[in-house]
């Protein structure tokens, strides 16, 4: 039974080239292994692929809607009690092909000069503060475009091809080999045109003939805020431009962020460390910081700070890539311990142990109150 090929690429039988090369972009964008790597999502692309094939070829979507398969191979569908081999359950054409190839069963017909052109991948690297605000980055990129010279027809004048005089437009020449089986007919893509079965017969100047030719272009990547590292922004069309000038693939920009010098990143949150004398972690006090969009940030070190304690600030982090809510500033806070004293500081500080008269001991699990150890262990061990 003929492959329903309208259904594959889910349009109508009066569907134009433009509908059915735009179904067939939809569907490669879902099933294209660079985004899909299942099994079922390469045997789809599969399927689509030669379905566009098939319908962009003018004679091959005439067999089509005649009722016949252009890539049926011949005797395929012979049955295998027929065929006197019935270990073979697929008739004459399966044996040919089992010992000659694909092709050796019959005829595929010549392949299509248009095919759509692959994805393309970039790398960019942007600073957290660009990832915070979002930012419109000029990306250079070395890919297949359309050759201006040739519109894309891969011919110096424009004109249409010319059917093969070699193959005859069939794409292929078909031999006679001996075998323990007899004489078998075998085929292979024409030499002359490539498998085409059409010949240009003025080859543009620039392309060769292929309808496309290399070029360094720069394009605008807008960057969204909020965006996370290795994320791909997907620039449609601006991938490489297929062989005979077939539809472009699309261009997807990989994001790299860079490491910050003061915040470090956990989903929608920020992270900070403040160093704060331990005066001022015992009396409080404030510390301005500067944020990611230029802001100044104030945070309050609020009296009898503990080292390691979390001064947490809603809604002061990223914002999220999708809903534009932002996440939380979390600051740690390092108690820094001076190592050496000058004379006066000294005799302060011995003035403030003799009127609180603490005594230094060994943390119990008795004590109503943790000792900084005992803190610092616990919080390590979450």
């Amino acid at each position: 039974m003929a492959r329903d090929y309208y259904g594959i690429l889910g349009v109508d039988k009066s569907a134009t080239d433009q509908e059915i090369k735009k179904a067939y972009r939809r569907l490669a964008r879902k099933y294209h292994p660079d985004v899909n790597p299942s099994e079922e999502a390469a045997e789809k692309f599969r399927e689509a692929t030669e379905a566009h094939e098939v319908l962009t070829d003018p004679e091959k979507r005439r067999i089509v809607d005649m009722g016949g398969d252009p890539l049926d191979h011949g005797g395929r569908g012979a049955p295998g009690g027929a065929g006197g081999f019935g270990g073979f359950g697929g008739g004459f054409g399966d044996i040919f092909e089992a010992f000659f190839g694909e092709h050796a069963g019959g005829s595929r017909g010549p392949r299509s000069r248009v095919q759509p052109g692959n994805d393309a991948l970039l790398r960019e690297s942007i600073t957290l503060e660009d990832a915070f605000q979002g930012v419109r980055k000029d990306i250079v990129v070395d890919t297949a475009v359309l050759c201006d010279h040739c519109g894309g027809t891969g011919s110096e004048s424009r004109a249409k091809p010319v059917t093969c005089d070699q193959c005859g437009g069939t794409g292929e020449i078909r031999e006679m080999q001996r075998s323990f089986l007899g004489n078998v007919m075998t085929t292979r893509p024409c030499p002359k045109c490539q498998g085409f079965g059409e010949i240009i017969p003025d080859p543009c100047s620039r392309c060769g003939g292929a309808g496309r030719v290399k070029k360094r272009r720069t394009l605008v990547c807008n960057i969204p805020a909020g965006i996370r590292d290795g994320m791909r922004i997907r620039m449609a069309g601006q991938g490489e431009v297929g062989h005979g000038g077939g539809p472009a693939g699309d261009l997807y920009v990989e994001v790299a962020i860079q490491q910050h010098p003061v915040f470090s990143r956990d989903g929608d949150d920020l992270h900070m460390t403040v160093r704060v004398p331990m005066v001022d972690a015992a009396l409080g006090t404030d510390l301005s910081v500067d944020g990611l969009g230029g802001e100044s940030i104030n945070l309050t070190i609020d009296p009898g700070t503990q080292p390691a304690d979390h001064i947490r600030l809603p809604e002061a982090g990223m914002p999220h890539v999708r809903s534009g809510q932002r996440g939380d500033l979390i600051a740690t806070v390092d108690v820094v311990v001076p190592r050496e004293l000058d004379q006066r500081s000294r005799e302060l500080l011995e003035k403030v142990r003799e009127h609180r008269r603490e005594e230094v001991a060994v943390n119990s699990a008795d004590d109503g109150e943790e000792s900084l150890f005992s803190r610092l262990r616990n919080k390590f061990r979450r």
